[in-house]
């Protein structure tokens, strides 16, 4: 082979090395080739160090916190923050108090929740570093109505949100079936309001369909 022959071999053989590493084909000594899209780094978690909000429970009574008054047999949803040995369900007794873990008797009957919330702040603060604390109503016993006569369930009733005089008799069972339909009456205190449970189920005078309070008694002739 000829200096000339030679010297055209390695040309060709030179570009065609040149065209291959321009498209990308062959990868230079030390680098790996990448076939897919690009990775991304995978977001970094929360490292916990600022507080968050804690957490409510969800549900309870539909009273409201800032002016329903607590009273016993009530019961209490407490929630601290990052803590759950102290948090959870508590029953205020007929003293007034309820009863926390490692902690005793804190007073409850006569203050709304958000009252609740900076005496179980203060005494939490003696145990653990600024304790985060949520005071709800879970569930309300200590207001109470009476039905009596002729209805299906008689006796006494929690009144644990709004309640209309409708709402306790179906809440009963309905009426007895020799009841008297149009002489139901209302013993508030020293008032006697009648309920025509006929018109009201028919749409008229509704008016009849009060609000039930705490205390009332609904007698069904």
């Amino acid at each position: 082979m000829t200096s000339l022959q030679s010297a055209f071999r390695v040309s060709v053989i030179a570009g065609i090395l040149s065209l291959l590493s321009t498209a990308g084909a062959v990868p230079c000594k030390g680098q790996t080739s990448q076939t897919g899209p690009p990775t991304t780094e995978p977001l970094q978690k929360n490292d916990g160090k600022l507080p968050e909000k804690p957490p409510v429970s969800p549900g309870g009574s539909s009273v409201d916190t800032h002016t329903f008054k607590v009273g016993p047999e009530d019961i209490l949803n407490i929630v601290v923050w990052k803590e759950p040995q102290f948090s959870g369900n508590f029953t205020v007794h007929t003293d007034g108090k309820f009863t926390m873990p490692l902690v005793g008797d804190i007073q409850a009957g006569g203050l709304t929740a958000v009252e609740i919330e900076p005496l179980v702040t203060q005494v939490l603060s003696k145990l653990i570093v600024k304790p985060l604390v949520t005071v709800t109503v879970a569930a309300v016993y200590s207001r109470k109505y009476y039905l009596d006569g002729e209805i299906n369930r008689p006796g006494e009733y929690a009144l644990q949100g709004p309640t209309t005089v409708l709402d306790a008799i179906s809440k009963a069972g309905g009426l007895r079936d020799f009841a008297n339909p149009k002489k139901i009456y209302i013993l508030r205190g020293e008032k006697k309001i009648p309920f025509n449970w006929k018109d009201v189920i028919h749409g008229k005078n509704m008016e009849q369909n009060i609000q039930i309070e705490a205390g009332d008694h609904i007698y069904f002739p």
